[in-house]
């Protein structure tokens, strides 16, 4: 039986204040007391979701990469989240999958809010990510991509978890908290998806509500409102039991997606 514990951390973000939230949210996960597998940031956890991209970027090298790469090694654990990237006079919202050993994988937002403009400072990516950590296949997304369920399909069991990194305010919440249990029973994944709360430096609220939901829609984890640094653990057994019992997926549409 295989298992994977996970720190989901909902956090408060000082609103376009790098050195402020690195200080914070290192402060603050100092508290995890027991080993775990993987600590999951929310979308642009050093700045909030900010469209500023021309005075808080970072490039790869940068102190926010750095302070991943220090994170993941104290806790021995993957750390993930995502930050503003500037690359090729681009810039990118950019999740980083960083290692304990200091390499890493990256996945720039595929699909950019265009209600909040996201579309005319950021460029999309166009390449999905998929990872492994103890056995676990994951696709990382983040926020507005939990919208797309034609990206996200779950083509031939790519992945076993689908992970989602946001700051998804909380005037639509009912969306979110929809669409993260039907991706998961559409997929037959496990989705974890973890939000900020607070507002925001455009007086947006968010109400947090991050989640794991199992393959059948039940829920293993769940918190609104407050900042919450909470760890759980998945079983790789419930996940090979629903796909054994139903299996759906096999039945699935063929299909390609043309960038």
């Amino acid at each position: 039986m295989s298992t994977l514990k996970i720190t989901s951390f909902q956090s408060y973000l000082f609103w376009e204040n790098i050195d402020k939230n690195l200080q914070n949210l290192g402060l603050r996960l100092n508290s995890i007391r027991e080993k775990t597998d993987l600590i999951v940031l929310p979308e642009m956890f050093n700045t909030g979701f900010s469209m500023n991209p021309s005075e808080f970027a970072e490039e790869m090298g940068g102190k926010t990469m750095k302070w991943m790469h220090d994170q993941a090694r104290k806790f021995e654990s993957v750390i993930t989240g995502s930050l503003i990237i500037k690359e090729s006079d681009k810039y990118y919202n950019r999740l980083i999958w960083m290692r304990p050993d200091g390499s890493h994988e990256q996945y720039d937002k595929r699909h950019l809010f265009g209600m909040g403009e996201e579309d005319k400072h950021y460029t999309a990516g166009t390449q999905k990510l998929f990872v492994e950590l103890k056995g676990w296949k994951i696709c990382p997304a983040i926020c507005y991509d939990l919208r797309f369920p034609v990206w996200l399909r779950n083509k031939n069991e790519e992945y076993d978890l689908l992970l989602i990194v946001a700051n998804w305010p909380e005037r639509r919440s009912l969306h979110w908290r929809s669409l993260i249990p039907a991706r998961a029973i559409e997929n037959q994944a496990f989705v974890v998806a973890v939000n900020r709360v607070g507002h925001d430096g455009n007086e947006v609220f968010h109400s947090g509500d991050s989640m794991c939901i199992d393959p059948n829609g039940k829920v293993v984890y769940y918190k609104p409102n407050d900042e919450d640094l909470y760890t759980f653990t998945i079983h790789k057994n419930d996940l090979t039991e629903t796909r054994r019992n139903l299996p759906f997926l096999r039945d699935a549409d063929s299909f390609d997606i043309n960038l």
